[in-house]
C-alpha cells in the first residue's frame, strides 16, 4: 500500500508542484521561470506526426526508436506507430488495446526484426517491426516501466516486483528470473538493464547495482550505489533507477539519496564516488558525463575522476528529460514543453525552443543527422540543428 501511495504521489508531481507530507511538515517545490536565452541557432523542422493522445500527465518512459531507417512510436493507450523516417509518411498503425489495455509504459525497443515494449499490465510485447503484426504478448510478472534490453537474442526487462526477467527474442519463451528485495516505499521508475561482453547490469530499488551472466542469471557481484539513511521511509528511498552507462572499463551509476560512482567492471569494485542524487538517465561523452540530479540542477563532472566540472540551477525544479547529446550539444526537455541547449564545457545556454505546452516527458534520439522528438500529448517531429 505504502508503494503504490508514493506512486500516485509522483504522478501528480508531474504537475509542477509537488507537495510531500511528513509528520505533519509541507515542503513546497517551485519550478524556476523559463531562462531567458539568446538563440544562436534555430532547429529546422523536416516533418510532425501524431501518435494517439501521447502519455499525457501519466508518469511515463515510453521513448521512441529509431531503426531500420523507421520511426517507432507509442502511446500510453496502446496506439504504435511507424514513420518513415525520411518523409515522416505513417506507414502502418496498430492498436494493443484492442482486447484489453495496453497501457504501455516501458519501451520502444528495435532488434532482431522486431518492437518490445512493456506494459504498466506486466505485458512484454513483441510486435513484427514490418508489419506491426503481433508475434508474441506474455505475462512478465510485473509492470514493466523502463525500456527492455535485446541481447544475445534475449529480451531482458526490470520490472517493478524488483525482478530481472529474460525471455526468448524469437518466442518470449521465458529464460531466466532474478529477485531482489524490494523496499516497502519506492520510488516509480526502473532502471532499465545494459550488457555487455557476456553481463548484464541494472539497478535496483533496494540502492544496489547487480551484475549477473545474461546467458543464464547467475549473479556476478552487486554494489552499493545509496545506503538508507534518516527517520522516515521516504528519508531512507534509495531507488537507483537511472540505466547504468558504460565507457570503456568502467560502469557508472547513480542513485537517489546516493551516490555517482564509477565501477571496474572486472572487479565490480567502485573507482571513484561523489555524492549526487538522481534517478534520471545520464550521459557520458568521452571524458564528460553530463547529469540532472533530483532538484533538475544539469551537472557535467569529469568521467575519469568524478571532478565537477559546471553545474547550471537555472532549470530548478523544472521536470527535466535525460540529457542527450545533439550536434554537439547537451539538450534537456522540461515539463512546460522546452528544448533547452547547453555548451558542454561551460553549462550555458546556447539555444531554447519550446514545442508545445503539453511538456516533453522523455529525451530527444538522434536520427542520423538529425533527431526526433515527442511530447506528452503524443506530437511527434523529426529536426535538425542549422
Amino acid at each position: 500500500m505504502m508503494r503504490k501511495g508514493w506512486k500516485r504521489v509522483s504522478a501528480v508531481a508531474l504537475l509542477g508542484t509537488l507537495l510531500i507530507g511528513c509528520a505533519g511538515e509541507e515542503d513546497s517545490i517551485v519550478m524556476a521561470p523559463v531562462p531567458v536565452v539568446e538563440n544562436t541557432f534555430t532547429p529546422e523542422s523536416f516533418w510532425s506526426s501524431n501518435v494517439g493522445d501521447g502519455v499525457g500527465r501519466y508518469y511515463s518512459n515510453l521513448t521512441p526508436a529509431y531503426e531500420y531507417g523507421k520511426v517507432y512510436a507509442a502511446d500510453r493507450g496502446g496506439e504504435v506507430k511507424a514513420i518513415d523516417g525520411e518523409t515522416g509518411k505513417t506507414l502502418w498503425t496498430v492498436n494493443l488495446s484492442e482486447e484489453k489495455p495496453a497501457l504501455i509504459s516501458g519501451g520502444i525497443t528495435a532488434s532482431y526484426s522486431k518492437l518490445y515494449l512493456g506494459t504498466e499490465t506486466g505485458e512484454l510485447i513483441a510486435l513484427d517491426e514490418e508489419t506491426g503484426d503481433l508475434v508474441w504478448r506474455i505475462n512478465a510478472g510485473g509492470e514493466i516501466l523502463s525500456k527492455p534490453l535485446a541481447d544475445e537474442s534475449l529480451i531482458v526487462v526490470n520490472t517493478s516486483r524488483g525482478e530481472l526477467a529474460a525471455f526468448d527474442a524469437e518466442s518470449g519463451e521465458e529464460r531466466w528470473r532474478i529477485s531482489t528485495d524490494v523496499p516497502n516505499l519506492t520510488l516509480r521508475g526502473d532502471s532499465s538493464p545494459v550488457a555487455i561482453s557476456g553481463g548484464v547490469f541494472w539497478g535496483m530499488a533496494n540502492g544496489r547495482l547487480g551484475a549477473a551472466f545474461i546467458e543464464n542469471g547467475n549473479i556476478i557481484w552487486q554494489q552499493t550505489v545509496a545506503s538508507p539513511k534518516g527517520a522516515t521511509e521516504i528519508d531512507r528511498l534509495v531507488d537507483v533507477d537511472a540505466t547504468p552507462v558504460i565507457s570503456g572499463s568502467l560502469l557508472y551509476a547513480v542513485g537517489y539519496n546516493g551516490q555517482l560512482v564509477a565501477i571496474d567492471l572486472r572487479s565490480g569494485r567502485p573507482a571513484w564516488k561523489r555524492t549526487y542524487s538522481s534517478t534520471t538517465d545520464f550521459l557520458v561523452v568521452g571524458s564528460y558525463l553530463f547529469l540532472v540530479t533530483d532538484k533538475d540542477h544539469v551537472v557535467a563532472v569529469d568521467a575519469r575522476s568524478g571532478t565537477e566540472l559546471w553545474q547550471n540551477r537555472d532549470l530548478e525544479y523544472r521536470q527535466l528529460t535525460a540529457p542527450v547529446a545533439i550536434s554537439g550539444y547537451v539538450v534537456v526537455g522540461d515539463a512546460e514543453g522546452y528544448l533547452h541547449w547547453l555548451d558542454p564545457t561551460t553549462g550555458e545556454f546556447v539555444a531554447q525552443q519550446q514545442l508545445d505546452d503539453s511538456g516533453i516527458a522523455v529525451a530527444p534520439i538522434k536520427a542520423d543527422d538529425a533527431y526526433i522528438v515527442i511530447t506528452r500529448d503524443g506530437r511527434i517531429s523529426k529536426k535538425q540543428t542549422q
